[in-house]
Order: C-alpha cells, then sequence, then structure tokens
C-alpha cells in the first residue's frame, strides 16, 4: 500500500525545504495546513473548464506521465491543463484565479488550491484553480509552457465572465512559490505572444487587475533562486538571455498592476530577498505594491498558519483589493 507524502517533508528530503530552528521552543508549534492525500470532495465535484479544445501550443507527441510516488493532490502528468470553478453562496462580482505551487514539479492543489478557494470564496470571490503544464514534461519551448496556460486561463475567465456574475475588469491573480512566479510572469509579460491565437478569446486581454504573490520565486539566479524551479522551467544550461526573459522583476513596468506579497522570513528554499526584488522594482516603477514579512511561516503555508500572523493574509490582501479597484485596470491594445 502507497503511503501518503506530507509535501514539506517530501521538499525537505529532496533539499527544497529547511525550517530554522531559531523559533523559541516554547512556543506552540504552527499549525499549517497540508497538502498531501488524496484528492479533497471538494476538488473532485468542482466544475472543470479546459484551456485547449485541440492538443496545447508546443505538443511533441510525448505523453506525460504522473508520478506514481507522490500523492494525488500534487498533480503531474498534465496533458489537458484546466481550471476548476469555486462559486460563492453570494458573489461579490470578483474573481481570483489561483496559481498553485510545486517548483515547476507538480501542481499543489490543496494546501495552495481548495484551502484558497474555500477562504475566498466565503469572501464572495469566485475562484479558478489554474492545473497549468509543467515545464520539463516534453513540451516545446518549456520556458512559455505555464504562462501559455496563465494566458489563456486568463482570457477564459474574462470570456465568460456573464456566466459567472464576475466583473471581467476585476479578475486578480493569486500565485504561490513557483505559481507565484508564474503570477509575477502574468503581470509583467501577460501580453507576450507565446502562442497562437485559437478563438475569439484570444483577443482578450490578460493581464490581471491585481495580483498577490505568496512566498513567490522572482529571481532566477543565484543567489536567492530556488534551484530546482529555475532549472524546471528553464533547462539545465540556461542563457543569460532566458534567465532575462523570465525574471519578472525586470520587466515591471508603468501598466504592471498592482502587487501585494507575503513571505516569511524563516523562508529557506526560498528566501523573502525574492519578495523584497519585486517591491524594489515595483516602487521604481512607481506601481502600487505591498510587502507583508512575517517572522514564522517556512516555505508553502498556504492560506497560512492558524495560530500565527501569517495566517492573516487573506483577509489583508481582500482589504488591499478593494482598495485598489478596478481603476489599476488596463485595457490593453
Amino acid at each position: 500500500m502507497r503511503m501518503p507524502i506530507n509535501r514539506r517533508q517530501m521538499l525537505q528530503g529532496s533539499g527544497l525545504l529547511f525550517m530554522g530552528s531559531s523559533v523559541n521552543a516554547a512556543r506552540e508549534a504552527l499549525k499549517i495546513p497540508q497538502g498531501n492525500g488524496p484528492l479533497p470532495a471538494e476538488w473532485t465535484n468542482a466544475p472543470a473548464i479546459a484551456l485547449w479544445n485541440d492538443p496545447p501550443p508546443g505538443a511533441t507527441g510525448i505523453v506525460p506521465k504522473p508520478s506514481a510516488a507522490l500523492d494525488p493532490t500534487f498533480i503531474t502528468g498534465v496533458i489537458h491543463p484546466e481550471i476548476r470553478v469555486f462559486r460563492p453562496v453570494k458573489g461579490n462580482g470578483q474573481a481570483i484565479l489561483a496559481i498553485p505551487g510545486g517548483a515547476y514539479t507538480f501542481v499543489s492543489i490543496r494546501n495552495e488550491g481548495t484551502d484558497v478557494a474555500r477562504v475566498f470564496t466565503d469572501l464572495g470571490y469566485t475562484v479558478f484553480v489554474l492545473v497549468y503544464r509543467l515545464p520539463g514534461e516534453g513540451w516545446e519551448n518549456r520556458a512559455d509552457v505555464p504562462l501559455q496556460d496563465a494566458q489563456r486561463a486568463m482570457r477564459l475567465i474574462k470570456s465568460r465572465a456573464s456566466e459567472f456574475g464576475i466583473n471581467p475588469a476585476n479578475v486578480a491573480v493569486i500565485g504561490f512559490s513557483a505559481g507565484g512566479h508564474l503570477a509575477a510572469s502574468l503581470i509583467t509579460g501577460g501580453r507576450e505572444q507565446t502562442y497562437k491565437p485559437r478563438d475569439e478569446a484570444d483577443r482578450i486581454d490578460p493581464m490581471p487587475f491585481c495580483s498577490a504573490l505568496i512566498y513567490p520565486v522572482i529571481s532566477a539566479q543565484p543567489p536567492f533562486t530556488h534551484q530546482q524551479s529555475a532549472t524546471m522551467l528553464l533547462g539545465p544550461s540556461p542563457s543569460a538571455k532566458a534567465i532575462a526573459k523570465r525574471s519578472p522583476a525586470r520587466h515591471v513596468g508603468p501598466e504592471t498592476p498592482p502587487a501585494f506579497l507575503v513571505h516569511a522570513l524563516d523562508d529557506e528554499p526560498v528566501p523573502y530577498q525574492n519578495s523584497l526584488l519585486f517591491l524594489d522594482a515595483m516602487r521604481q516603477a512607481e506601481r502600487p505594491v505591498e510587502l507583508h514579512l512575517f517572522e514564522e511561516g517556512g516555505h508553502g503555508f498556504g492560506i497560512g498558519p492558524s495560530n500565527a500572523p501569517a495566517g492573516q493574509w487573506p483577509q489583508l490582501f481582500a482589504a488591499f483589493m478593494r482598495r485598489q479597484g478596478p481603476r489599476w485596470f488596463v485595457s490593453g491594445p
């Protein structure tokens, strides 16, 4: 019988996660949501929208295979990327595209997917959780593959806004870890043409009006990058040009949507300096930005520990979005 795998234990065993021991031993242990286990019922019951009717861009004939070593909540072998739809009892007309992390090696759809959907639907948001293709699973132009799916997801959400009772000018994005890198890439390079248009939806501007980057990978090179994420996205020996193209802090500009950043100071796999890099870029571009650095939380805490300040970030982000409003939305070309 296959034993369940704890995401944090797995990352620690692979050298991706190390929780610092500086926290006072007398403190209560952090109550951090876990990502491992079977697929939650709310996930299997959620409607799914396929991103591509035909084979996705960059299909090579290689068929990605799901990992037999990981729990079902750590999705791999993504052939048909999709968004899962979570609707509130009473909607506020706003929506969020949630992009889970997983080092571009898997997609963690529990702690950074269904947990996020539950919290934000309770606040009135319609939440779409993205299952995106993994760049190391045989696709052409591997560094473009996740961004293709994020762009397409935003376009489909906006194209069907009336169906979901949302304002297409009021769709935000939340990204975690490598998903935070993808969200940062979306808000800085979302208008980049990464694939040939398929239908009318691809004429829609994919830029969100606002973003939350939660313990994001921002740097694609040492000393602050997360090496596995960078290698899976760019390959083992990327050129300086490839690194620059997928370093989102370098592409912040006057039309970059507002950004809300969250990081724990004891995050070892993805140091908090990643968020500082993006903060500095946003400040230099005179764009709206807010950063919350928490003493503890480590990496991969999802909606946050329920018994520590980092667990308050969802409510803080909701307040941030209310302050921004759709006035920052850029209509595009």
